[in-house]
């Protein structure tokens, strides 16, 4: 039998349900790897007590017929979830020692599960960036490596620790959230699944908030299937978010078929950009086949607003940023810089200054600048008013077609630090994916093939709103055909 630790989350599934291993030995197994990965620095805290004790008590279920959906599966959680008693960061100095006095929503329903953290992965600050170089823990490393080079890798942002550590067989599955890419960016960095549904399918309570009308929790794990299991427990209803939406939450594993007869794929030939990988438009051309194949009837269709949606987003979401943080100051709770002799003011300013990072602050100071008097007519409101053109130009592409194929970013991954000086050019890896994010629509990343330098590149599929099941029985179906099972290299 395959080590534990590779094998997929479903195989764990089966496994435990045929009594092969124990969810002990399954967590035990990954406790283990987590400790082996640290030069990684996947996670940010470990927590091999709370994962065994769910073992247990998935070992028990399983044994008296009553486990649940996620029963002993090890996972791990990304820093913006709020977890009861564990430190909960959104890897920034204002937070650190911050421990909820409970669970985020998604949490709680992964937990009731049967789900086992391992512990908290690491993220960009306040899922500000795009390499999971910003992090006060410092950045994640790749567990992938050009071949014939031992650079270090970025592994995506904002979500890096969580496709990391997914990628690096440290857990079976992560969560992660997505606002305006960083799900979907990551995971095809790391050749693997992630999905962000629909705005409002899972809660954003107890979640630490970036840009509230954009952030979305979602799924990384190994494959589509995962991905489905994974989802189907953590979504739903919550009265306690005012955007959550009250519909049912379909079985996405068992409605998976792999057929795609009677769809309607349509390719936006906005997406078409110039600097894309030339293997990257190969590899988009290889979806369209597999698409076609799998029964899909092909379409170009146009959104024809895309080239404003990066603009768009750098000033909705900074925008919202900046009044989201503002909570921050040294008054309620985390860090607390009170400046001898100073007063209030000097205490906010002097606790911020030494709270965030680089990248926050450019953020807050935008987005402060787009909100002031004068300024928000021209460009907050401005903005708003794209993000609805960019909204209509996604409901006017389904008269026409069911899913979007595109791809995912327009390159494999990065050195570190080679963008780290360049904020531009590390927002550019945002191109293909904010746009669905500015329209609140599911998307999804599959791994698809590689690069010349053997590194993952991703193709993404993007559904109508709630339409999470046709996303992933899309992305099921090409997975099937791409059949990408590429691990990286074990280097650390």
């Amino acid at each position: 039998m395959a080590a534990l630790t590779d094998l997929s989350l479903a195989a764990m599934k089966a496994g435990l349900a045929a009594k092969q291993f124990s969810a002990r030995e399954l967590v035990s197994a990954h406790v283990t790897a987590v400790e082996a990965a640290r030069p990684l620095n996947a996670f940010t805290v470990e927590t091999p007590d709370h994962a065994l004790a769910a073992a247990d008590a998935a070992d028990a279920a399983i044994a008296a017929g009553t486990a649940g959906l996620l029963a002993g599966i090890p996972m791990g959680i990304k820093d913006l979830f709020c977890t009861k008693g564990v430190e909960t960061t959104a890897c920034s100095n204002i937070l650190k020692g911050f421990r909820p006095t409970y669970d985020s929503t998604v949490t709680a329903n992964l937990f009731a599960a049967g789900a086992a953290m391992l512990g908290k992965l690491n993220l960009d600050e306040f899922a500000m960036g795009s390499s999971n170089e910003t992090s006060a823990f410092g950045p994640v490393i790749s567990p992938w490596q050009a071949e014939g080079s031992t650079a270090k890798l970025v592994p995506g942002g904002s979500s890096g620790g969580s496709s990391a550590a997914v990628a690096a067989r440290l857990c079976a599955a992560a969560t992660g959230t997505d606002t305006g890419g960083s799900i979907r960016q990551p995971a095809a960095f790391t050749g693997i699944a992630g999905i962000k549904p629909t705005y409002g399918r899972c809660s954003r309570w107890g979640v630490i908030a970036f840009a509230s009308s954009l952030d979305q929790a979602g799924v990384l794990a190994r494959d589509v299937t995962d991905c489905a299991l994974v989802l189907e427990a953590m979504a739903g209803f919550d009265p306690k978010d005012s955007t959550s939406l009250n519909e049912p939450v379909p079985h996405y594993a068992g409605g998976l078929t792999g057929s795609l007869k009677g769809k309607r794929i349509g390719i936006p030939k906005e997406y078409r950009v110039d600097g894309m990988d030339p293997l990257l438009v190969k590899l988009w051309e290889d979806g369209v086949a597999w698409a076609r194949d799998a029964g899909a009837e092909i379409v170009e269709v146009s959104l024809p607003h895309t080239k404003e949606a990066l603009p768009t987003y750098y000033i909705v979401a900074p925008a919202e940023a900046s009044s989201n943080l503002a909570r921050y100051d040294g008054v309620r709770y985390g860090l607390r810089v009170a400046p001898e002799g100073g007063n209030l003011a000097d205490m906010y300013g002097a606790t911020r200054a030494a709270g965030f990072g680089a990248e926050v602050k450019r953020r807050i100071m935008i987005g402060t600048y787009v909100l002031s008097a004068g300024y928000y007519d021209a460009y907050y409101l401005k903005a708003q008013k794209v993000r609805a053109l960019i909204a209509q130009d996604f409901e006017r592409a389904w008269d026409s077609c069911d899913l979007l194929l595109t791809p995912t970013a327009p390159t494999g991954a990065f050195e570190l630090g080679s963008k780290s000086a360049d904020p531009l050019a590390m927002y550019l890896n945002d191109v293909f994916t904010v746009p669905a994010s500015l329209a609140g629509v599911p998307a999804m990343s599959i791994p698809a093939g590689l690069d010349a330098q053997g590194l993952p590149l991703g193709l993404q599929l993007i559904g109508r709103p709630l339409d999470e099941m046709g996303v992933l029985d899309a992305a099921f179906a090409l997975e099937q055909r791409a059949g990408f099972k590429a691990a990286p290299a074990r280097w650390w």
